[in-house]
């Protein structure tokens, strides 16, 4: 007779299964099983005896061969979280990624808090950066765009789940239709460089490609974005970009080649270059 299948025996299958497809196996594990179960992780530990039913153990291993094969864990809870929100994500949209973290605190340390601010998030997927600067700044009015509307029908049920009030959508390939001007644009574009080797490897061979390269170089939409900022900035006004890590350096030489002042790289956790700012018709230093 077979032994039942406890919580401590999934998971103890799960991390043996994802220890050659996973660099974080264990935590895949937890994530998958907690919410097969609707429980927080917590209960993993305290209730390892418990026996899911027949439907929840299958659907466990049927996630377990997709997370096996490379499927982003996101993608299959529906769910990634950001910024301390959890998001709706899927295969139309980016994860939202703890770098990207450090777009929205850059917006957050340039802007006033209390002032009636406007931005604007270019390329918004999930609705991620946009509504995080939202719910932070409940007075800011924040519009999100993408050129993809199954991208913004997510994004706008991040917005009502959410209740990011503050928070409008609208689809435009940048600045297309994009109306008015901002006191900040910020943008998470894509970045990579067309057949680098890295598309074929972990989670990014499930996302949208579009999403993703930018060229031979990479930096085919950070031009765009930098050229066609000016149009759209208020005197002193901001524009905030993500790039790769090796990037900053082009960044910054290609935001200060479209007349921005003030340009500054910051730095992710891991030390590495990853947003680039830099100020509109106004010579302010960065923060």
């Amino acid at each position: 007779m077979a032994a039942p299948e406890t919580v401590a025996l999934l998971l103890a299958l799960a991390r043996e299964q994802l220890q050659h497809s996973s660099p974080t196996a264990a935590l895949d594990a937890r994530i998958l099983l907690a919410h097969v179960l609707g429980k927080p992780e917590s209960f993993l530990y305290t209730w390892p005896e418990h026996e899911p039913t027949e439907a929840q153990a299958r659907q466990f291993h049927e996630w377990l061969e997709r997370r096996c094969a490379g499927t982003p864990v996101a993608y299959l809870t529906g769910r990634q979280g950001f910024y301390g929100h959890e998001f709706l994500v899927s295969p139309d949209t980016l994860i939202p990624r703890p770098d990207t973290e450090l777009l929205v605190e850059a917006a957050l340390s340039l802007l006033p808090e209390q002032e009636p601010i406007r931005v604007a998030d270019l390329g918004t997927g999930t609705g991620a950066v946009a509504i995080s600067l939202a719910l932070a700044r409940p007075q800011w009015a924040v519009l999100a765009l993408d050129f993809s509307m199954a991208a913004l029908d997510v994004a706008e049920r991040n917005v009502q789940r959410l209740g990011a009030t503050n928070v409008q959508l609208r689809q435009s390939h940048w600045y297309r239709d994009l109306p008015g001007q901002y006191h900040a644009l910020v943008s998470n574009p894509p970045y990579i460089e067309e057949g680098d080797v890295h598309l074929q490897q972990g989670d990014v061979r499930f996302e949208p490609r579009s999403a993703l390269t930018a060229g031979p170089d990479g930096l085919d939409d950070i031009r765009a974005l930098a050229s066609g900022a000016p149009e759209h900035l208020l005197p002193q006004g901001w524009l905030l970009l993500e790039h790769g890590h090796d990037q900053g350096a082009a960044v910054r030489a290609i935001l200060q080649q479209n007349g921005f002042h003030a340009v500054a790289t910051r730095q992710d956790l891991g030390g590495r270059d990853r947003v680039t700012l830099g100020c509109w018709g106004g010579r302010q230093h960065a923060q």
